[in-house]
């Protein structure tokens, strides 16, 4: 079984706007809504590419409900703690001339709730995957992903970590099966200006070294690179075209590698699903549907030989 945490999961609010003008008040074009939320979203993906999976996190109030409602409608198994305060967040994307975001901050979850979150974690046993995507709270302590893998070490798991500076490096002592930051995370991590594929290299080398098996570097309109734990070296390009969408573009990714290489053991078929879902989902107005990834994915496979 795939397990994915979002602890701070939300309903994104998309609003279309010809143009955007500073203290007035401004008339959209259109609006969509969407359960949010980096779990949530390669949940979804894998749902569409036909494989299971277990939402863990936080739901709380109203919007909480709709989060809820929305996953079950997708057929997505869901196993949320309730939160006795607050609601889950709504963040605004305002899609203008320029792009702008607004990401709230959520609702406050308790020592004892968060100790609820880890017993759910104890139904991972051996040969499960758990996928720990996005930001933590902040009213959760900094080290909450560590709480979550130190209670699971031990199981022969497969970890997967798609988040940001310190809360990925501290999570490379147990070991990840598979990590995904793209060029300028890479950069704030070791402090430093990447400019070639060969810095992108060293450096992903660097975080194999301090304990992550597989690297993603994901590179956005470019491609990605990925370094595996046999030490081979994988480069993919993206198909180009009107990217309508990048919210979710990076988890859609993790999604298909994850559902590629439990199909076929290869981690060149697993970066080739993963580029077409992230590729996808940036051609779409929400996340990738079956048709478009399947779709996506024939055309990469032509273009890059695979």
């Amino acid at each position: 079984m795939i397990y994915t945490v979002t602890l701070n999961p939300s309903i994104d609010y998309i609003v279309h706007l010809d143009s955007f003008t500073r203290g007035i008040t401004n008339r959209t074009t259109g609006e969509e809504y969407y359960i949010g939320g980096k779990g949530i979203n390669v949940s979804y993906i894998l749902s569409e590419l036909g494989i299971q999976s277990t939402a863990l996190g936080f739901t709380a109030g109203f919007t909480g409900d709709a989060i809820e409602k929305g996953v079950k409608e997708k057929g997505i198994k869901c196993d949320f703690i309730r939160l006795k305060n607050g609601t889950s967040r709504i963040n605004i994307k305002l899609k203008a001339a320029e792009e702008s975001e607004i990401n709230c901050q959520g609702p406050d979850i308790s020592n004892v709730e968060f100790d609820l979150l880890l017993q759910k974690t104890d139904v991972i046993t051996d040969g499960d995957i758990i996928v720990l995507a996005g930001s933590i709270p902040n009213t959760l302590s900094s080290n909450a992903y560590e709480k979550i893998l130190k209670r699971l070490e031990g199981k022969d798991i497969r970890i997967v970590v798609d988040a940001a500076k310190n809360l990925l490096v501290d999570s490379l002592k147990y070991k990840p099966f598979l990590i995904k930051p793209n060029k300028q995370e890479l950069s704030e991590i070791f402090d430093t200006e990447i400019k070639t594929e060969s810095d992108i290299e060293l450096y992903a080398k660097k975080l194999q070294g301090m304990g992550a098996k597989n690297v993603i570097i994901s590179l956005g309109s470019d491609g990605a690179i990925l370094l595996d734990e046999f030490g081979n070296k994988h480069r993919i390009g993206v198909l180009k075209g009107k990217a309508l969408n990048t919210v979710g573009a990076g988890d859609s990714m993790v999604a298909g590698f994850i559902a590629g290489y439990e199909q076929t053991k290869s981690y060149s078929y697993a970066l080739t699903l993963g580029t077409a879902c992230g590729n996808a989902t940036a051609f779409s107005k929400g996340l990738a549907t079956k048709e478009k990834i399947n779709e996506i994915f024939k055309k990469l496979k032509y273009y890059c030989g695979r």
